[in-house]
């Protein structure tokens, strides 16, 4: 029977997706089928856990999915794997007002699943005083169980004995400890990492990480703590239906941002996915259904996206007569122009009234509710679809212009009109995770 672990920290920046990775690819090397699982709405992380393991990572996000569909994810990431790595997000129990349960915290995928949490806690600038943070985290949840502990950063041997001795004598377990090591170190940019598609010698640096944890961590006991799953037998359920049979989608380092769980849903449902490279100057299938622009980093290709003549002229035709759908770098494309941040402004295909501009960057993030006003390949009017933005563009809409959808954060904020839509076109910044209920 397959078991899993969630990797967990207390806060962001504290060594989560190194162990993680460094895990992945260590334990695989023994012969083991190991599978990746992302807490919470990322599109980076999931994608260096496939580069680590061979398989697809899903999300599992207790506040865009029903409790029925984080079961079936999670269910089908164990079915043919040995362990389940999950990789949680921010802090472990940080998230939004919401239900019990749905709150968007990783401790609610812990809960949900049973698996235990083993945290990895950096300790730079502190000695025995991790003991006590981390004697209050395992006693704040009672629905969940951390069953260990990574110390990371450690600065000396004297370091790591004061700190090893506080937490063990609180009764929680040291299962192995990390050297600062900068020079392993993920590369990043604006939105995050930089994507595992982009990141030199890639393999070479799954291996260093894998030889670092074998070395400093007992496998043998991650392996005794990892846990089945409790009811994991429903099947998985379409969190969100195909928008059409045949499915032009643009896949390339500018358009990457399609969550797998949606894909294996679209498959799961009959659906065909056809994938083309828009900085390969390639155009949608003309005989597709609706086209697919999913969001990425256009604004670091914006110069030539829009030398792309055979793609904008393509994606031109096919509107005049089937959908055509774009999420953020999507929606970006569709618009008149992007002003890339040195505040050069690039044509784009001018099928929506918008113009999108990162010379004066503001951080758009969070998740988002949005009821879409219209019928549309997502939804009948009225069908509430449940995502997120996490953008730095920032965008204008021309007067006169259709909004695709009312939206609304998960504080309560008032409904407002978001996205455009013109004839066939639509797009958002808006990036949907799943249908609501």
């Amino acid at each position: 029977m397959s078991r899993g672990l969630i990797i967990a920290a207390l806060r962001s920046g504290s060594g989560k997706t190194v162990l993680t990775l460094g895990l992945m690819r260590a334990l695989a090397r023994w012969g083991l089928a190991i599978a990746g699982a992302k807490c919470g709405p990322d599109y980076i992380d999931p994608a260096f856990h496939a580069a680590a393991t061979g398989r697809p990572s899903y999300n599992l996000d207790s506040w865009a999915m029903t409790p029925g569909t984080i079961v079936a994810l999670a269910a089908e990431t164990a079915a043919s794997a040995d362990l389940v790595i999950a990789e949680a997000s921010m802090g472990l129990f940080d998230g939004v007002p919401a239900e019990p349960g749905r709150t968007g915290a990783s401790a609610d995928i812990a809960a949900a699943t049973g698996w235990p949490v083993l945290l990895v806690h950096d300790i730079s600038g502190q000695a025995q005083s991790a003991a006590a943070i981390l004697s209050g985290a395992v006693r704040y949840d009672s629905r969940i169980r951390i069953a260990g502990v990574v110390l990371n950063r450690v600065g000396s041997e004297r370091h790591l004995r004061l700190v090893k001795e506080a937490v063990e004598n609180a009764g929680i377990r040291v299962i192995g400890a990390l050297n600062r090591h900068g020079e392993l170190a993920l590369p990043e940019r604006h939105l995050g990492l930089v994507q595992a598609s982009e990141t030199k010698n890639l393999d070479a640096l799954l291996g260093r990480l894998a030889d670092r944890v074998s070395a400093q961590i007992d496998l043998d006991q991650i392996l005794r703590l990892a846990a089945p799953a409790r009811g994991l037998e429903a099947p998985s359920p379409i969190s969100l239906p195909p928008p059409g049979q045949s499915i032009a989608i643009a896949q390339d380092h500018a358009f990457s941002f399609l969550y797998p769980h949606v894909a294996a849903a679209w498959r799961r449902a009959g659906a065909q996915l056809r994938f083309f490279s828009p900085l390969a100057d390639e155009a949608p299938p003309a005989d597709a259904d609706i086209c697919w622009l999913p969001g990425g980093y256009p604004e670091l290709h914006a110069g030539k996206l829009a030398a792309a003549t055979n793609f904008l002229g393509g994606l031109r035709r096919f509107a005049q007569t089937r959908p055509v759908h774009g999420e953020c770098g999507g929606y970006m494309i569709l618009g008149q122009t992007l002003t890339d941040a040195s505040g050069e402004a690039h044509a784009m295909a001018g099928l929506l009234p918008a113009a999108t501009s990162f010379a004066n960057r503001k951080l758009s993030l969070g998740y988002r509710a949005a009821r879409l006003r219209e019928a549309h390949p997502l939804g009948r009017p009225g069908t509430i679809l449940r995502g997120h933005e996490f953008h730095y563009a920032s965008g204008l809409e021309a007067s006169g212009n259709a909004p695709l959808a009312d939206m609304t954060d998960a504080y309560g904020g008032d409904w407002h009109p978001a996205g455009s839509r013109l004839g066939n076109v639509s797009g958002t910044f808006f990036h949907v995770i799943a249908r609501d209920s």
